[in-house]
């Protein structure tokens, strides 16, 4: 039995180690542009500049016209979790690059960011990537509601999601998910074939939001 209780320390350092070992291993085989599909993540600028306050990037928060939704990111993703910080030999975005999507993506940190993380394992070169994500960007037709939106808002993600279906024909609710944080909308997030057709993404759509009513609130003017 004494001897049993010794061995059981090492049989737990052995498993540590394998399942530490595993997760490297697969890390490893994050390689550029392989993976299944897209997710085009659509951030609602009013909860994230309330939520940073003075710490927000003052190109996305203090623009002379507000933004609503912009784009947070183009993340490449396996049916089963995703790859990232890819290992890569294209070089990062020209300013001329970034300064392209300002406009959808206000922020020369997040976009810089995102290449990083997100970019390097498209297998695209930075210029490509940043064609495609506003491409993806473009395929989107945001509800004129959430457009124009001057008032806070109280609705159910699942009218959310339901306006969106209804202003873009072929999207369906299992395409997408809405995501919130401290009671508030957060993001909207919809799954793109490698070719940017609509597709069905279960992992995505498991992990929207869950509460019954979110707040969306006006660009701030």
């Amino acid at each position: 039995m004494f001897a049993r209780f010794l061995r059981r320390p090492a049989a737990i350092l052995s498993l540590t180690a394998a399942l530490v070992w595993g997760h490297a291993l697969a890390r490893a085989e994050d390689r550029a542009g392989d993976f299944d599909y897209y997710v085009l993540s659509l951030s609602w600028s009013p909860s994230y500049c309330a939520a940073k306050g003075r710490d927000a990037d003052p190109t996305q928060c203090r623009a002379a016209k507000p933004f609503g939704f912009i784009v947070h990111g183009l993340w490449p993703q396996y049916e089963r979790g995703w790859p990232d910080f890819c290992r890569t030999d294209m070089s990062g975005p020209t300013r001329a690059q970034v300064e392209s999507v300002l406009d959808i993506m206000p922020s020369r940190g997040l976009i810089n960011h995102e290449w990083r993380k997100h970019g390097t394992c498209s297998g695209l070169s930075a210029g490509e990537y940043l064609e495609t994500l506003r491409a993806a960007f473009e395929k989107i037709r945001i509800p004129p509601a959430l457009k124009n939106t001057n008032k806070t808002y109280l609705a159910a993600p699942e009218t959310v999601e339901k306006a969106f279906r209804l202003a873009n024909p072929g999207l369906n609710d299992a395409a997408m998910a809405v995501t919130c944080s401290r009671g508030e909308i957060d993001e909207v997030r919809i799954c793109f074939t490698r070719d940017l057709k609509f597709r069905s993404c279960k992992a995505v759509d498991r992990a929207g939001c869950r509460a019954t009513r979110i707040k969306i609130p006006p660009p701030v003017r």
